[in-house]
């Protein structure tokens, strides 16, 4: 099905790495995928370095630098594409982003692809429900990656369609666990940003709550951000020492060996959408403990692939860890329902839908209502 995207001219935007986020990944991937289906991509960044680099250290010239260099990009690259892919987000993203990129399009008579992406949708949908509207008017295509946001841009007026997040199967997948049913399980994870946000402050403390019952319990917390120093001194403040390991951000080989050697991993967020980390998780047979918030109970079903808990709740959370770590039949069956629900997420399957909805926008009558 891949192949049907050969010869098209497709500008895709969006943020690249560094920092290493979802959306950014996600970015990188389909661009990636796309050219090796015979597609010719355009990679128009949203966060492009600043020039000159000493503008970086200067907050309101920065931020007009940027805004005019991408603007600047976008008029070009939409001025070669058959058309435009957007990756989008909630607050100054939408605006200072997707409405430029929606516009140029719409000027320059090129079809426009929204991807909005992002847990904020509804907040800030209700504060923003008629600009985004609006522009939507003028763009071909609508798509989400989960039933979460069809539901959310459902209830303001907007159709929208899903198509999944992109899961290298390839990369992520379960390590040989032949053994592990005699061997105590004890490696827990959390894979996210240290950003009041994803709130990893509530998995610290219910891990410590877990090493008080298993004392051998580890714990590895793979990202950064600015809460890093805070949730270190939690770390120190709670007596946990070197039971808990800050990785920094790492790459997607690094991220693949340390989902291989977790035996659970816990998603602390506050809100959520479809989160790359989850996915991976499953799909390297990682049972998933996190909250019950946002599009996570699209992916997380209870006691099927995972378990839920309240948000901001480390008592509730260290018991389903517990669960989890000390119930073998639980484990297992978790791990096996995860492998099966992510193969959706492969890109056969989304290149299938993706290019459906391509060959919508091109044609000359698309838009959203």
């Amino acid at each position: 099905m891949s192949e049907g995207f050969a010869g098209m001219r497709i500008a895709l935007v969006g943020p690249l790495p560094p920092p290493a986020g979802g959306m950014a990944q996600q970015t990188r991937q389909l661009a990636d995928l796309l050219r090796s289906a015979g597609a010719s991509v355009d990679l128009i960044p949203t966060n492009a370095a600043y020039r000159p680099a000493w503008a970086g250290r200067v907050p309101v010239l920065r931020a007009l630098l940027r805004l005019v260099a991408y603007l600047g990009h976008l008029w070009a690259g939409a001025g070669r594409a058959q058309l435009l892919h957007v990756m989008a987000n909630s607050g100054w993203s939408w605006h200072l982003f997707a409405v430029p990129a929606i516009w140029v399009a719409w000027c320059r008579r090129v079809p426009v692809v929204i991807n909005y992406r992002g847990g904020g949708a509804a907040d800030f949908l209700a504060s923003s429900q008629r600009q985004v509207r609006f522009s939507m008017r003028r763009a071909a295509a609508l798509i989400v990656p989960s039933g979460f946001l069809v539901d959310v841009f459902q209830r303001f007026g907007m159709a929208a369609e899903v198509v999944p997040n992109i899961l290298d199967l390839a990369r992520f997948r379960p390590a040989d666990r032949a053994a592990a049913p005699a061997q105590p399980r004890t490696q827990v994870i959390v894979a996210r940003h240290l950003e009041p946000i994803y709130d990893n402050a509530t998995a610290i403390r219910a891990f410590a709550l877990l090493h008080r019952q298993l004392p051998a319990a580890r714990l590895t917390l793979a990202g950064s951000g600015p809460e890093a120093g805070r949730l270190q001194a939690l770390v120190a403040e709670l007596g946990l020492g070197a039971a808990v390991r800050f990785t920094g951000t790492l790459d997607r080989d690094s991220m693949a060996a340390l989902y291989a050697s977790a035996d659970v991993c816990v998603n602390p967020s506050l809100t959520d959408n479809s989160p790359n980390s989850v996915l991976e998780a499953m799909a390297a047979g990682v049972p998933v403990v996190s909250t019950d918030v946002g599009g996570v109970p699209y992916i997380v079903r209870q006691g099927h692939n995972g378990l839920l808990v309240p948000p901001g709740e480390p008592q509730a959370m260290a018991a389903a860890l517990m669960r989890v770590l000390s119930d073998a039949a639980l484990w297992q069956r978790l791990s096996a329902a995860g492998r099966a629900d992510v193969q959706g997420f492969a890109w056969p399957q989304v290149a299938a839908r993706l290019l459906g909805v391509y060959r919508r926008a091109l044609a000359p009558t698309a838009v959203v209502a």
